[in-house]
């Protein structure tokens, strides 16, 4: 199994914040993240960091779940209590929503989840062979 190196380059301390919201390399903030919507670029341009220790898995898309079911949750709730409309008008509401707010959340949240990986030096868990 192929073993990352590790990072030994100085760069300033980041927030995972600061890099990982807007998509920027979690060593420099200056390289781009991601080389697609959600595709990791293989390495940063600006100071050569390899992106191949990072393994967001389905963490962004959990977060984006919970958090865009929350939302949606509560307005469509209010909207029925509050208004009582007929229901193809909460299809006409809250479907576009739902789009807008996992397109608007997925890639911030996969870039921060990198970002905290990157932060903390998180790797593959390893069995101890005692």
């Amino acid at each position: 199994m192929h073993q990352p190196a590790r990072d030994t380059a100085l760069y300033p301390p980041l927030t995972p914040s600061s890099t990982g919201l807007r998509g920027g390399c979690p060593r420099c903030g200056e390289g781009r993240l991601f080389s697609g919507f959600l595709t990791l670029a293989p390495r940063c341009a600006n100071c050569g960091l390899d992106y191949a220790f990072s393994d967001a898995g389905d963490g962004p898309a959990v977060f984006v779940m919970l958090i865009v079911g929350f939302i949606v949750a509560f307005l469509a709730l209010y909207v029925e209590f509050t208004f009582q409309p007929p229901f193809w008008l909460h299809a006409l509401l809250w479907i576009p929503l739902v789009i807008a707010l996992a397109l608007g959340l997925l890639r911030p949240l996969k870039g921060l989840m990198i970002a905290i990986q990157y932060k903390h030096k998180a790797e593959e868990g390893q069995l101890d062979q005692g």
